[in-house]
């Protein structure tokens, strides 16, 4: 497939409220640095996929509050090519709205819709993963794929793809399987046929555009009527009329789960989503008291286990500390153990509840 005919969705909308106090709601965790490399996680998004797609065929969806973010942080990207979202209404209308405002551009196009806000460390690798799967698309018009990742661990915090075993390096996808529990997540790894879902997906527009017109009429018929004023100054405005009308439902359910051309390729590179302080944790380089450190320099003293995010240089003293995270972000330090990682969504509404919308 051609360059010319390669476009990127990046989608840029989330809040991630389990990296509070990093990722707040007026500056989330895809414009931090969230690892200490010198870049925002949709900075390395954005340069991991114009290796081979041109940055002028680059769009990134938003929230309305954020297209200035991603204006300073991509300087390279097209005004034209930030899109505000007006509501918030999950993956499937926003993949719609990016599909037909490509397709109006080059109805040869192909695309790959990518969240802002996972890390990929192997960037040769997913670029010549990314290649074979538009490669197939190519040849296969109608098809509708993702990226698999192949499981390190029975991980109960991520859906499942099911694969029909084969020889090719493409699968066909038999089955998407919801979040599991321990056990049936073990099963999976046993069977040896399935894959992490991560969100990712590359296919024709007019491949995209013919599922959402089977399976999802009312959203196609509501986004149809825009076309005339997509990719001109009158979008704006239709989309501030019209947008928050579109089903709240992701492409997964949308699309996805009842379609019979979904395959998947296992991805080769190595994969985090970054969800939770816990990710991070097991991401990064541990020193030699087996804590993750960005930014701060740390003394520890019988304290090991930790992740430790502080501003740029700050001095952090531990002792007698296992297995904590210890976050110190503008005027907030929170302190919790990992295993309370899953409530710090509660944790965020109690701070603001004392003391102001502000802190979150």
């Amino acid at each position: 497939m051609t360059e010319n005919n390669k476009y990127a969705v990046i989608m840029a909308g989330g809040v991630g409220s389990r990296f509070w106090p990093v990722s707040k709601q007026s500056f989330p965790k895809q414009f931090h640095d969230m690892l200490g490399m010198g870049k925002s996680l949709l900075q390395m998004t954005f340069d991991r996929l114009k290796n081979q797609i041109p940055a002028s065929q680059i769009l990134v969806l938003t929230n309305a509050a954020y297209v200035d973010l991603v204006q300073q942080q991509l300087p390279e990207i097209l005004p034209s090519n930030i899109v505000a979202e007006p509501a918030m209404r999950n993956t499937a209308p926003c993949i719609l709205l990016a599909a037909l405002k490509i397709q109006k551009m080059n109805e040869h196009a192909a695309m790959i819709v990518a969240p802002s806000d996972h890390y990929i460390a192997d960037e040769a690798i997913f670029n010549e993963d990314l290649a074979t799967a538009f490669d197939f698309c190519d040849m296969h018009p109608q098809a509708l794929m993702t990226l698999g990742i192949q499981p390190t661990s029975p991980n109960t915090g991520y859906g499942y793809i099911e694969y029909d075993e084969q020889e090719a390096s493409v699968k066909k996808v038999s089955q998407f399987r919801e979040k599991p529990d321990l056990a049936t997540a073990q099963e999976f790894l046993k069977a040896g046929n399935f894959l992490w879902n991560a969100g990712i997906f590359i296919w024709n527009v007019a491949g995209v555009v013919n599922a959402f017109a089977k399976a999802q009429s009312q959203m196609t018929t509501l986004f149809n009527s825009g076309v005339e004023v997509y990719n001109t100054g009158e979008e704006v405005a239709w989309l501030e009329e019209n947008y928050q009308k579109a089903e709240n439902i992701s492409v997964d359910y949308a699309i996805m789960e009842n379609a019979a051309n979904v395959f998947v390729l296992p991805a080769r590179f190595s994969w985090n989503d970054l969800g939770t302080w816990g990710s991070l944790y097991d991401k990064l380089d541990k020193n030699s008291d087996e804590n993750a450190v960005v930014n701060a320099s740390v003394t520890a003293i019988n304290a090991s286990g930790n992740m430790i995010r502080t501003a740029s240089g700050k001095k952090v003293i531990l002792q007698d500390l296992e297995d904590y995270i210890v976050v110190d972000q503008d005027d907030v330090l929170m302190i919790i153990p990992k295993t309370a990682e899953q409530e710090i969504k509660q944790i965020r509404n109690n701070a603001m509840e004392q003391y102001g919308n502000d802190i979150g």
